[in-house]
């Protein structure tokens, strides 16, 4: 009786080996897959790098071109951008939950309909 428990469990233990082997081999094959996309990625990036590199150098020299100062209308247009993202409040808006679907008051809606 005592060897036929331990054949049970050297097969249960084989079979759990089996599984744990089968889970290690597809987590190696995701991680190959992962590398192989992380590489692709670097590549892409370089690559777009190396094109912006060459569109700045571009524009640099066109600016130069029309004797416009590339710092200033970069720093110029970092203005525009935080002006814009940063609207004075004065403005209602219409996600602000007091002024929405407000009705706005005119000489009519205060005095009733003109006859």
């Amino acid at each position: 009786m005592g060897l036929g428990s331990t054949a049970k469990k050297v097969q249960k233990l084989a079979d759990l080996a089996e599984k744990m082997y089968k889970r290690i081999n597809h987590m190696v094959e995701q991680l190959q897959d992962l590398r192989g996309t992380v590489d692709e990625t670097g590549a892409r990036v370089e690559e777009i790098e190396r094109e912006l590199e060459q569109h700045r150098t571009l524009l640099e020299a066109i600016a130069e071109e029309h004797d416009i100062d590339v710092d200033s209308a970069v720093t110029d247009a970092v203005i525009q951008d935080a002006e814009g993202a940063d609207p004075s409040g004065d403005a209602a808006s219409p996600d602000d939950p007091d002024t929405a679907g407000a009705p706005s008051e005119t000489t009519e809606d205060a005095d009733g309909p003109s006859p």
